[in-house]
């Protein structure tokens, strides 16, 4: 096997040197993106109108204007619906796996069980948050 040169090249510096091709092409993809960026960045920072005027430099938030004290009082119970949300977002996660495994065959009476037991402990879970109040909206 002959290199560009012509000078002969042994198996594993030709694989080596495809491998390296290969991310070579990764690399200029990569840099590629990374000009595109920085040309529209640059781009937008040449072209857009600079007026500042005092209503534009002051904080902007949520449509309000920043008047008072910057402590404000958050109710904690929507963190709470928010937690309750991801972690039956993660339950029905598990249930599609388990539901394609406890299809196959041999696998039907353990997957049950282990199922029902992580069921159990979203059960628990649940009820302790029932038993708290937290889910009675106020």
């Amino acid at each position: 096997m002959t290199g560009v040169s012509g000078v002969p090249v042994d198996g594993a510096t030709a694989l080596a040197s495809e491998y390296f091709q290969s991310y070579s092409v990764i690399g200029l993809l990569a840099l590629v993106g990374v000009l595109f960026v920085a040309v529209a960045f640059g781009a937008g920072r040449l072209l857009r109108p600079i007026v500042p005027t005092p209503e534009k430099l002051l904080t902007y938030e949520c449509g309000v204007d920043p008047v008072g004290e910057g402590w404000a009082h958050t109710q904690v119970r929507y963190y709470v619906y928010a937690f309750l949300y991801v972690i039956f977002a993660v339950d029905s996660i598990f249930l599609f796996p388990w539901a394609t495994v406890f299809a196959a065959p041999g696998y039907g009476a353990t997957t049950l069980v282990e199922m029902f037991i992580f069921l159990g402990f979203l059960a628990v879970g649940l009820l302790y948050a029932w038993k708290k109040g937290v889910l009675a909206w106020a």
